[in-house]
């Protein structure tokens, strides 16, 4: 039988945006990145790509005054993307007191020095993920899952849609060694590499829209 005479799968694609980010993109000349183009190169012809969902959240201006209008440029040319659907958690900044880290030693234990520190956080991406998928998963919506992260507060959800749920599901890693307990749990593994974010870059204006890609990236 060839490929394109197996039967079609139904496939649902799961993006932890910020893991994505800090893992594979940051520092790169990718950020401008066509997700579902990402992953059809890492599919087989037979999976149908029905839905992706990324987790995000919006950043703060205030380390980084442009960081907003950059995000809100990617926003509108993942909308471009019929299948795509953009769930938000929270971006929190604070500011904290922490204790400076120190080698240590058999012979002093001194007392921790602290600093005043700018502290952010990401609240609710891995929650909403896993929401999604279990329910996803529960409402036959999909055949086979793919969860884009290296996140292991992922592997119980993997595991329940994989083990209790009959699912298959994918775990693709933006990081080059991902965490043995997601490969445990997941159906199969494909890695991110900067050959593939490069071949799966938005264009630099979207064609039939006013969206550009952000100058300074």
């Amino acid at each position: 039988m060839t490929a394109s005479a197996k039967q079609t799968m139904r496939t649902a694609v799961y993006v932890d945006g910020f893991n994505l980010y800090y893992r594979a993109v940051k520092g790169t000349p990718y950020k401008w990145l066509d997700i579902k183009a990402l992953v059809a190169g890492l599919l087989r012809p037979e999976n149908e790509i029905t839905c992706i969902r990324y987790f995000t959240a919006d950043v703060s201006g205030r380390r980084d005054p442009g960081a907003p209008s950059r995000q809100n440029a990617y926003y509108r040319a993942l909308r471009t993307i019929p299948e795509l659907v953009i769930h938000k958690g929270r971006f929190l900044v604070s500011d904290k007191w922490a204790a400076l880290a120190a080698p240590p030693s058999r012979f002093v234990n001194p007392s921790p020095v602290t600093v005043y520190v700018v502290k952010t956080e990401e609240k609710g991406s891995d929650v909403n993920l896993a929401s999604y998928l279990l329910a996803d998963a529960f409402r036959n919506q999909f055949d086979v899952g793919l969860v884009l992260s290296n996140d292991t507060d992922l592997v119980e959800p993997i595991r329940m849609a994989t083990q209790e749920l009959g699912k298959r599901i994918g775990l693709v890693c933006p990081s080059p060694k991902p965490a043995r307990s997601l490969t445990r749990v997941a159906t199969f593994l494909r890695h991110i590499t900067a050959a593939r974010l490069a071949a799966a870059q938005f264009p630099d204006a979207i064609s039939g829209t006013n969206i550009r890609k952000p100058a300074i990236w």
